[in-house]
């Protein structure tokens, strides 16, 4: 496919060099563009210069005596300035005469084509690579760094010098990530190389924090207006651009135009070390240009094989063309010009040559200044020994992995300085490990101040949580943790974590803090106090009960109740031992019996009031009006067939209760943040049934004593008993209401009193009254003394 306008230019000898082995060399010296419509235009000299390094490379390795010895190396090379309209330069490299071998025949016709150098751009090489894969031809890429070439199943004959798009944007990351950007947008050029680079950059920072903000991919149609627009209000400082050298151009040509300032651009490996942007009027005004770019590396030689090259340089009458991929204007770049275009992936081209020149130096068992010309050259049997290659070039070793991919070279991080020259700041390395250093100093910020920041949400203040409305991790409110919760920010920000039990925390907090364990042990002052209590108690009521023995068949005595009153006093005694279970660690045990003796003996204390509350009415009030009730009363003993079955009772409540409920040992940690009260849980489920009953067998104990508040004066055992179940009853309110209120350490100690008040009311206001009259008016101890109470009341109550 030739262009008719390309006639005024003359065919070059500098396209074609005879040799016993050629290497195809495919370089985009012109572009077409759609604004030219198909009309080629040179370029910048980029191309240019790499097209010349390949060019020198050959002559290079001719001159030598040690790589290929007795055997010359030739070239065959393209001007591929389209990826659509360049197929014949491709045919012209897999025929010989014309014709192309068909697969699986005999090699009888065999092209001297032993690898092809190139092409640049994925995109060009994606279409171009397929026609070499078929044979297995070694395609040797100086430039093309999508990952899908990776991919041997598909591109089994492919390698390159370039390093893929993966390393490349694995340094752009760390770049990002070492400066604390997060708020990033991407820009790409609309093809493969920026699709691909797109693709790795955002599986790359799922797991960082960088976000990507806002990404688009520029072609000849894009409104930058528009990108700019959105990029500032979404106040976006940093600004990836992973694109071509020109798309690159007029991109950042638009910045100026559209007064776009202070941001932070990174450049990729493609435009880093442009020439033509630094030096545009207005370009310190869109802020700082970092990039990325390989190292530079000087080739020897190559600046007098320019020189020579254009002091020699010769055409051909336009008679003479065979080709018009092979057609340029070779005088119109001066040296000067082809030194100072960009020298990005100068290294690459050179390699890639040497590469094949010792994979062929392989084949043909070069040595001794001989190589065997006997062996058959096939391109399958160079691309086994490329992939086997390592040899040192310019001090690199050059070999590559198993997808074809180069482990050697590394990248510089350059800065734009003020004198518009791509300054190197730093530099990344992936052997043997990735490691990025950048000198942080040499860096002139836009703002001529500290670090540009780039965030979408600014941190939140120590104890506070991210909470991620959106689709962006960058983008969050900040929420403070509760009590007894902390953030753990190098961990996970966006989660409050709960402290351990032992642990407690106030609100806002970075880490818990150990509590304190308290529980009222036996050997504490008040404890002490309240256990003498309870062991005062017991000597008490085994002192009344001696009295009361010496003393059965006095009045006092049998009003009292007769052999109920050592029930009584003996239930008092077993009551008291529960005051001893709370105190000490709490365990199972203590928990059970810190309540089952007083609530089961008690019950029969109280029952015992309640019979004896009611037997004083019937005697007093029912014997006069009721004699046959009365009668049946005393035949059958209901006194006590009313105790057995309250004590019955309470002790199948107590055990239905404690088989579900069963007490066991808690720790308190709600009422006291910073401490734990070591206590019991007393379900209200397993005591509900209990609690009902003692508090029925109460209410009828009152009832039927305040029925006999008007009984004789000095015969007052209703009144006494009376008294002792409002003590009861406030006593028991008052605790329940510190109970609810407060729940420290000392609520056992307001239970404990609570308990050993509840029996101390009924030994002073009961008994302690008749024991005195016992031992001080023994003359009131007398039958004569209660019959004439009995009959004045009697009168009394008839009138």
């Amino acid at each position: 496919l030739c262009f008719s306008w390309i006639a005024c230019y003359c065919f070059c000898d500098k396209f074609h060099l005879e040799g016993d082995y050629l290497v195809g060399g495919l370089f985009d010296i012109h572009e077409v563009t759609a604004k030219l419509h198909n009309r080629p235009e040179a370029i910048n000299c980029l191309s240019h210069r790499r097209f010349q390094l390949m060019r020198f490379s050959v002559e290079e390795i001719n001159n030598s005596t040690d790589l290929l010895p007795d055997v010359s190396l030739g070239y065959e090379i393209f001007d591929y300035c389209t990826d659509v309209q360049n197929f014949p330069s491709i045919f012209k490299l897999i025929s010989v005469n014309g014709l192309i071998q068909a697969q699986n025949e005999p090699h009888n016709n065999l092209s001297k084509v032993v690898a092809v150098v190139g092409l640049y751009t994925s995109t060009e090489t994606r279409t171009a690579a397929p026609f070499f894969m078929k044979n297995l031809i070694p395609m040797v890429s100086y430039g093309a760094s999508s990952s899908i070439f990776s991919r041997k199943q598909i591109f089994p004959s492919f390698l390159r010098t370039a390093r893929p798009n993966k390393d490349i944007m694995q340094v752009i990351v760390n770049i990002v990530l070492h400066f604390k950007w997060q708020w990033v947008a991407f820009l790409t050029s609309d093809n493969d190389y920026g699709n691909d680079g797109l693709d790795l950059f955002t599986k790359m920072i799922r797991k960082t924090d960088i976000c990507l903000a806002y990404t688009n991919s520029l072609n000849h149609h894009t409104d930058y207006t528009q990108i700019f627009k959105r990029i500032n209000a979404q106040n976006i400082s940093i600004i990836i651009v992973f694109a071509l050298e020109r798309t690159a151009e007029v991109l950042i040509e638009s910045a100026i135009q559209l007064n776009v300032t202070n941001k932070v651009w990174i450049a990729g490996d493609a435009w880093s070390l442009n020439k033509k942007l630094p030096k545009v009027i207005g370009i310190k005004s869109i802020g700082t240009v970092l990039g990325v770019c390989e190292v530079a590396m000087a080739i020897p030689g190559f600046s007098d094989f320019i020189h020579r090259s254009k002091s020699h340089a010769r055409c051909e009458s336009d008679g003479q063309q065979k080709f018009c991929n092979q057609v340029c204007n070779c005088s119109s770049l001066s040296p000067e010009e082809i030194f100072a275009a960009d020298p990005s992936f100068s290294f690459s081209v050179y390699s890639a040559v040497y590469a094949i020149a010792h994979a062929l130096h392989k084949v043909l068992q070069c040595g001794a200044g001989r190589c065997n010309r006997n062996v058959t050259v096939l391109p399958r049997m160079v691309l086994a020994e490329l992939k086997k290659s390592n040899f040192t070039l310019l001090n690199e070793t050059i070999h590559f992995d198993e997808n074809g991919d180069p482990m050697f070279g590394s990248y510089s991080i350059i800065y734009w300085n003020d004198n518009g020259d791509a300054e190197v700041v730093g530099i990344s390395t992936f052997q043997p490990s990735f490691h990025l250093l950048i000198n942080n100093s040499k860096i002139q910020w836009y703002s001529n101040e500290d670090v540009p920041t780039s965030k979408c949400s600014q941190e939140c203040k120590a104890g506070h949580v991210k909470y991620q409305g959106g689709i962006h991790k960058c983008c969050f409110t900040c929420e403070i943790c509760p009590r007894d919760t902390y953030v753990n920010t190098t961990e996970d920000p966006y989660k409050c974590n709960v402290c351990k039990k032992t642990e407690w925390s106030a609100e806002g907090s970075t880490s818990c803090n150990l509590r304190v364990v308290e529980y009222m042990p036996f050997t504490s002052p008040i404890a002490i106090l309240i256990m003498i209590g309870a062991v005062a108690l017991e000597i008490l009521t085994l002192a009344i009960s001696v009295l009361f023995s010496i003393n059965y068949n006095t009045p006092i005595v049998r009003s009292a109740g007769g052999p109920m009153c050592f029930l009584i006093l003996g239930c008092l005694s077993l009551s008291s031992l529960s005051v001893f279970f709370f105190f000490g660690k709490p365990t199972p045990p203590f928990c059970i019996l810190r309540l089952l003796p007083f609530i089961l003996f008690y019950t029969v204390c109280v029952a015992c009031f309640v019979v004896r509350s009611f037997q004083i009415v019937c005697i007093f009030k029912m014997a006069a009006k009721f004699p046959n009730l009365y009668s049946w009363w005393t035949k059958y003993h209901g006194q006590w067939l009313v105790i057995t079955g309250a004590f019955v009772m309470q002790a199948v409540l107590l055990l239905i209760g404690y088989s579900q409920e069963t007490p066991k040992p808690y720790d308190e940690t709600l009422w006291s943040p910073d401490k734990i009260i070591l206590t019991c849980d007393t379900n209200l489920k397993g005591t509900a049934g209990s609690v009902i009953l003692l508090s029925s067998l109460c209410c009828l104990c009152f009832i039927f004593s305040y029925m006999g508040k008007d009984l004789p004066k000095n015969y007052n055992e209703a009144k006494a008993i009376t008294f002792c179940l409002l003590l009861l009853i406030v006593t028991w309110m008052v605790f329940a209401t510190a109970y609810i209120l407060y729940h420290d350490m000392f609520i056992q100690i307001l239970n404990s009193l609570a308990v050993l008040f509840s029996l101390y009311y009924f030994l002073m206001w009961y008994f302690l009254p008749k024991c005195y009259i016992i031992i001080f008016q023994p003359q009131k101890n007398t039958p004569q003394y209660f019959q004439g109470l009995i009959q004045n009341y009697t009168k009394t109550i008839s009138q």
